[in-house]
């Protein structure tokens, strides 16, 4: 015992190194393992960007678009298309005719600036804007 009492204070600071090595250690696990994790959303991030690059940049879009002319009759249809930009409007549609433009614009892969429509009397009229 007196022994102990004449090293009480190294033993303090031996007990203080060891807890600071061990508070290190845990510091170094958790940031690594944060780090880890970021990057793994990250990755997820990227992976989901080139995805939708690859659908939005693809060629055919530009095709797909141009048979929204198409679906109706041409009297029914104002069209102003420039480069990548649609104004489009649909006017005295049917119900099978409003169900038909809304069901392929849902399915284009293009951004929706504006899609509006109003019921006249038995008609409707369709506004639509985008850009791919």
């Amino acid at each position: 015992m007196m022994q102990l009492k004449k090293y009480k204070n190294e033993l303090i600071v031996g007990f203080t190194f060891l807890l600071l090595l061990i508070a290190l250690i845990y510091k170094q696990g958790a940031v690594s393992g944060q780090t880890d994790a970021s990057a793994g959303v990250a990755l997820q991030e990227l992976k989901e960007v080139i995805a939708f690059k690859k659908v939005w940049g693809d060629k055919k879009t530009t095709k797909k678009v141009d048979k929204l002319k198409t679906i109706v009759s041409p009297s029914k249809v104002k069209w102003n298309k420039k480069s990548k930009k649609l104004t489009a409007s649909f006017s005295n549609l049917s119900n099978q005719e409003l169900n038909r433009v809304i069901v392929k614009i849902m399915n284009l892969a293009v951004e929706i600036q504006k899609l509006e429509v109003k019921k006249i009397g038995v008609s409707y009229q369709v506004e639509f804007k985008c850009k791919w």
